[in-house]
């Protein structure tokens, strides 16, 4: 239909974008891919690596704070104890920033390597056939298109009165120019982001103030799962203001004022606003191309990524499906799939694994606890304390679980969460349950490592096993 060598463009080079490059090259098209800041955009360049970077580092703070329970001692305080490891913060943000230009480059020496031709500048529509590309240099290119996929992502959403200035009011964009651990950081917003910087900040030993406007922090996640993080933050240490909303933060001398709704103020050396983030979809030439957006300024697709207008396809936080790396390159790979005649199965969001990388993570699957308790799904529920594990006693962990659902009667695993250390590797075994409909049966005969956390997992599907009838 659209000829032996089909030509592709890509608008930004996000995970959506170079995924869908690289199916494209493999199925024989002619790709070319413009990308603004680097290849992996924000993703490998501002957000998810540098972030996950960050945390590994005070994931083993996490660890050595917790382990005089273990019997061991650190040199570097007059007692020996673990107060005595500290973090150099410009090195720890150094090695965010090497390790991310490291990865972008990786994936440019890829899709070069695969014969797709990389721009550096910005992509802007001109009717659904065809690219202009504001190169780097000032110059532009015009690209004729038979595909076009948009892969331009998202923006951190900032507030009117609390722009920030990258040095002491800070998206997670520019935290990791910091040189030095902010002695009192003011984290605006309880969401996924704003946890993840909070629970991080406080391992590294800064002092955290954790502003949510909801009545818990997480609202998005897991009740039970919620309750555990913010009795964990409460903990270590850290001030959680719920129901309390921002209005504005303002620097002073030496630090910045954060103003609640209700009047009342919040001093730090730092603010961190993470109220959540806006599509990069405004002045490309989307709605004059006949791209349909919502109310929110994201592009509207279907299950195979097509947008409003023939030939033109989206993938990744502009669309504001589901804003997860791995959710933007299988939206990519589709896209790629259906635009160019090769097998496609249309995107199932009941089987993405999701993982919030506090300490610890909250890792989940499938249908929700929220939704089985609503009506909506027809299931049953377990919930184990890890407490209980004897891994987990021997690695000196108190707090997390796991809970899986089963459908009710059938008992084919249909969800789970799980509470851990590394919860993002021990969601795997549910998400291949949940993806290839699993029962909860087939899942306790599986054997399992002891002693391991996983053992959990096996032992609440025994927990849901159904007897057979008894006549």
């Amino acid at each position: 239909m659209l000829g032996e060598s089909p030509r592709v463009v890509v608008v930004g080079g996000g995970p959506g974008g170079y995924e869908a490059a690289l199916v494209a090259a493999q199925l024989g098209a002619s790709v070319t891919v413009v990308e603004r800041d680097g290849m992996g955009g924000a993703t490998v360049l501002t957000d998810v690596v540098p972030s996950k970077t960050l945390i590994a580092t005070a994931e083993l703070m996490t660890t050595v704070d917790g382990s005089d329970e273990l019997g061991l001692r650190f040199p570097g305080s007059p007692d020996g104890s673990a107060d005595g490891v500290t973090v150099d913060l410009a090195r720890v943000n150094e090695r965010v920033r090497d390790l991310a230009r490291a990865q972008s480059a990786d994936i440019g020496a890829r899709l070069r390597a695969e014969g797709v031709r990389v721009l550096g500048g910005t992509g802007r529509l001109q009717g659904p056939d065809r690219v202009v590309a504001e190169l780097a240099d000032g110059s532009t290119e015009q690209l004729d298109a038979d595909v076009v996929l948009l892969a331009t992502g998202s923006s951190p959403r900032t507030l009117p009165d609390a722009p920030p200035d990258g040095e002491r009011i800070l998206t997670w964009k520019q935290l990791y120019s910091l040189r030095e651990l902010p002695e009192r950081l003011v984290v605006v917003g309880s969401g996924v982001t704003g946890a993840e910087f909070a629970s991080a900040y406080d391992a590294l030993g800064a002092e955290v103030v954790l502003v949510s406007s909801r009545d818990r922090v997480l609202p998005g996640e897991d009740a039970d799962a919620a309750e555990v993080i913010e009795e964990v933050f409460k903990r270590r240490g850290m001030t959680v203001l719920s129901r309390s909303r921002a209005e504005s933060a303002r620097r002073t001398a030496d630090g910045v004022v954060v103003t609640l709704a209700d009047g009342r103020t919040v001093e730090g050396s730092h603010c961190l606003m993470a109220v959540g983030s806006i599509p990069n979809t405004a002045g490309i030439g989307l709605e004059e191309s006949g791209v349909a957006l919502n109310d929110r300024g994201q592009v509207l697709v279907d299950r195979v990524s097509r947008t409003s207008a023939r030939g033109v396809y989206a993938a990744g936080d502009c669309t504001g499906v589901l804003q997860l790396a791995s959710v933007a390159a299988m939206q990519g790979r589709t896209a790629m799939w259906h635009a160019l005649g090769d097998a496609v199965q249309p995107l199932q969001l009941r089987t993405v694994s999701a993982n919030v990388f506090t300490a610890p993570e909250i890792a989940t699957v499938g249908w929700t606890q929220a939704q089985i308790e609503s009506g909506e799904a027809q299931g049953e529920v377990v919930k184990l304390p890890l407490a209980g594990n004897a891994r987990a006693k021997m690695q000196g962990i108190h707090d997390g679980f796991v809970k899986l659902f089963c459908r009710t009667g059938s008992g084919t695993v249909i969800g789970g969460v799980v509470v851990a250390p590394r919860a993002s590797e021990l969601i795997f075994p549910v998400a291949l349950a949940v993806e290839h409909r699993l029962t909860v049966d087939q899942v306790a005969h599986a054997f399992t490592v002891y002693p391991s956390l996983s053992g959990s997992i096996a032992e609440a599907a025994r927990r849901l096993h159904i007897s057979p009838a008894v006549s």
